[in-house]
């Protein structure tokens, strides 16, 4: 079992299974929630446990998809597309070491001008 939470504390939640191994988004709407790309791996839902959702706000972000912020201290921590069954997680908001690694990076055509890629893992311009 993994653990996580927000800044504050206000927003944790418990994770069972195996995670997917990180994936870092580069597009407008992460960059402009984060001020950076955001690094997101994911389970389904039924892995997923909210223990205090105290601070919990979800802004629905597109069409298809909605944003899991702490409306007290900021921290971006979830995505979920409409109907997919899943939670992105904030890699950031697991609590200790995640065994985790980056895949890939998403939505490059979309990154920001002031850094580069070169971490040699896979680029896709969408996803």
């Amino acid at each position: 079992m993994k653990t996580g939470s927000c800044l504050c504390g206000a927003v944790a939640f418990e994770i069972t299974g195996e995670l997917r191994p990180s994936v870092a988004c580069h597009c407008t709407q992460c960059r402009k929630t984060s001020g950076h790309y955001w690094s997101a791996t994911q389970v389904p839902d039924a892995q997923f446990n909210l223990t205090k959702d105290e601070g919990l706000t979800w802004y629905q972000s597109s069409k298809s998809a909605r944003r899991g912020f702490c409306r007290h201290c900021g921290s971006a921590l979830f995505w979920q597309m409409d109907g997919e069954g899943a939670t992105s997680i904030g890699t950031g908001t697991l609590d200790g070491a995640t065994g985790l690694h980056t895949s890939k990076h998403i939505f490059v055509k979309d990154k920001g001008d002031y850094y580069d890629i070169a971490d040699g893992l896979p680029q896709l311009d969408t996803y």
